[in-house]
């Protein structure tokens, strides 16, 4: 098991409020076009997985606990629990993921973007299979249309610019 310092706490704090930032950054919708997946995987990126995944966690915890760290400004359990829930969730599924490819194949350029793409698919996973089952929705499709495909494009671009601005930030975490 890995001690944490001083310093990575400090860090996994730091990362989980930039996550919390992120999701304030928002477009309104029925689920919201955040900045959240970018601050999830800057974190993973610029931490490594296991400290990553905490600072994940660490921010899935403050919005639970009723803390306003969310998109729209909102926290608590209705938040997990509504129809974005299953993508905050997922969050934490999407850092788990991004660290166990970490892990099995390095930190190279090309795994880093894998791992971030792996990551994006788990968290839509999640989040569709959670708006379904809040929505009663046996359409895949429809769901699909409301929920990823207009998002696809936008995170992507967050894919590319967490891989840019992870690999300049390196060199001060």
């Amino acid at each position: 098991m890995n001690k944490l310092k001083t310093i990575d706490m400090v860090h996994i704090a730091l990362f989980s409020a930039l996550m919390a930032i992120c999701s304030w950054i928002s477009i309104p919708a029925t689920i919201p076009f955040t900045m959240q997946t970018f601050g999830v995987f800057m974190s993973v990126l610029l931490l490594g997985g296991y400290k990553g995944t905490l600072a994940i966690l660490v921010y899935i915890l403050l919005g639970a606990i009723g803390i306003p760290v969310f998109a729209g400004f909102s926290g608590g359990l209705s938040s997990l629990f509504g129809a974005a829930g299953g993508y905050i969730i997922g969050f934490l599924f999407s850092g788990l993921s991004m660290w166990m490819i970490e892990k099995h194949f390095g930190n190279s350029p090309i795994v880093q973007v894998i791992s971030m793409l792996v990551g994006l698919i788990v968290c839509y996973v999640f989040g569709t299979v959670w708006f379904m089952i809040v929505y009663g929705s046996h359409n895949v499709l429809l769901v699909l249309g409301w929920c990823v495909f207009p998002f696809i494009v936008p995170d992507l671009l967050k894919i590319a610019l967490a891989f840019v601005m992870s690999n300049r930030l390196q060199k001060f975490i």
